[in-house]
């Protein structure tokens, strides 16, 4: 079954917004767990707007389940990786001032620096994962930077399938069919939704992981968290 990671960013922004620690990001991130998630996600960025460096620090010794850290692989962020060591590090290309990540690597282009970056995390025994757009070309490139893993973005498929458009999904099926055949584990996450998901799990060929954080816990608001986290987790059982 394809694992769930609930991205709890959205919790930080909560608590920040506020000043003080409510809602606790660590208490959130137990809850998540304990109500079934099967991985705790955070994405950091360097002005810490919602997820704070320390959180990434407080969150090691209560994530017992996939602990994802996200992130632009400048210095800082690489410290915090190989200072917390995660099951899994997820490299976006994200300018700092975005709002949110808006597009995956050109893994052909920036190939000698993801191979650098990459090495790294590996010789520390931390699992890599590169944020991708689904065309196939940078698959191929990702193959070639020596990540683990790809993470499929997501925000075209759920929005041309919000406008009923399900041939939206064939070019992340082909993705994901030619990374299982180059060996490359497969992730995908960005505007994934209650309303979205099953199509889409059901439809990639090797579907190890979702990253979802924004849609589950809007849905949250109205559903409750335990709830919706067991939604999802019945939409992807295959």
């Amino acid at each position: 079954m394809t694992k769930l990671s609930v991205n709890i960013n959205k919790i930080a922004t909560l608590r920040n917004s506020r000043g003080g620690d409510v809602p606790n990001v660590v208490q959130f991130a137990k809850d998540v767990q304990e109500f079934g998630a099967e991985g705790v996600t955070i994405h950091p960025r360097p002005d810490e707007r919602h997820i704070r460096y320390q959180d990434a620090r407080d969150l090691k010794p209560v994530v017992y389940t996939e602990y994802n850290i996200e992130g632009n692989p400048v210095k800082s962020f690489i410290d915090l990786v190989l200072e917390v060591r995660p099951t899994q590090v997820t490299l976006v290309p994200d300018a700092e001032d975005a709002i949110t990540s808006n597009a995956g690597w050109d893994t052909i282009k920036h190939k000698d620096f993801l191979i650098d970056v990459i090495s790294e995390f590996q010789r520390n025994n931390i699992r890599t994962s590169i944020f991708v757009d689904p065309v196939l070309e940078q698959i191929e490139g990702a193959k070639e930077t020596g990540t683990d893993r790809i993470e499929l973005y997501t925000e075209a498929f759920a929005h041309q399938y919000g406008l009923g458009n399900e041939s939206a999904i064939k070019p992340y099926a082909d993705c994901a069919e030619l990374a299982n055949k180059l060996g490359l584990g497969v992730n995908a996450g960005h505007d994934l939704s209650l309303d979205n998901i099953k199509f889409f799990s059901d439809n990639i060929p090797g579907l190890l992981e979702v990253s979802i954080g924004h849609a589950l816990v809007a849905e949250s608001l109205y559903l409750g968290v335990e709830n919706v986290i067991q939604m999802y987790l019945r939409k992807l059982k295959k």
